[in-house]
């Protein structure tokens, strides 16, 4: 059973997933080839602000099936923010090349809920990896500045900024580490570990701000602003070591 599987899970969580599955099942029939948990939630790192992230892998994709599926997960969406990727078998290997570091963390954290696991023979190509990586430090480098400047007067704006940015700039330093030769165990532990290999005062408290925004999307008076500063800071310093690997 589904609750077996998630039973870590805070219980809205763990009942919104079985639901979910069972409707998935219901609605896409011998279609389903598989259901997959990936992120914070299938490593037990869930909060009350995380998204739920799940992935439908299926044969086919039919119309009038996925028209019944369509009140479910608005309902899952809506009760535990379920997000829901749409996946054909036959598309799982390119889509690991076209969006390489995304599923680099898929492999790296996921649980089957249902069927089989499409991703337990699944190998990134490092070339594509270290590509994606490249790409995804420089866009959050880019949009980072432009909402600092856009929000700096808003500091409850920037605390949100700091959330959002959180989740990829800890799944990048993971991949760096990963790409590196190490063990980056979670995402956050990998960041502990780029920012400690700096060598540098002051880091420690720049993550637990982050951790503090990612949490609860709120910040002290007067360091929302800073904190963006020192992530994109953060991201060159990334992207610096990454271009390293060409």
């Amino acid at each position: 059973m589904v609750r077996d599987l998630v039973q870590d899970l805070p219980e809205d969580v763990a009942r919104v997933l079985d639901e979910f599955v069972a409707a998935a099942r219901a609605a896409f029939g011998d279609d389903l080839v598989s259901i997959l948990l990936y992120g914070s939630a299938a490593e037990g790192a869930l909060r009350a602000t995380s998204d739920v992230n799940v992935i439908l892998v299926l044969s086919s994709f039919v119309p009038a099936k996925a028209d019944r599926f369509r009140d479910p997960l608005r309902t899952a969406h809506a009760a535990v923010k379920l997000s829901a990727m749409f996946l054909l078998r036959d598309e799982v290997a390119l889509a690991a090349q076209a969006f390489a570091q995304k599923f680099a963390d898929v492999l790296r954290r996921r649980r089957v809920l249902y069927g089989e696991d499409p991703f337990s023979t699944l190998s990134i190509p490092r070339e594509a990896l270290i590509a994606r990586l490249n790409q995804v430090l420089l866009n959050l480098t880019v949009r980072m500045r432009a909402l600092y400047v856009e929000r700096g007067l808003r500091e409850e704006q920037l605390a949100g900024v700091i959330a959002d940015m959180a989740g990829p700039i800890r799944a990048s330093a993971a991949s760096l580490l990963e790409l590196e030769g190490g063990k980056p165990g979670s995402p956050k532990e990998a960041l502990r570990r780029f920012t400690e290999s700096l060598g540098e005062p002051g880091w420690g408290e720049i993550l637990a701000r982050v951790s503090q925004a990612r949490e609860t999307r709120v910040l002290p008076p007067g360091v929302a602003g800073e904190t963006v500063l020192r992530l994109i800071e953060l991201t060159q310093r990334l992207a610096e070591r990454a271009r390293r690997l060409s």
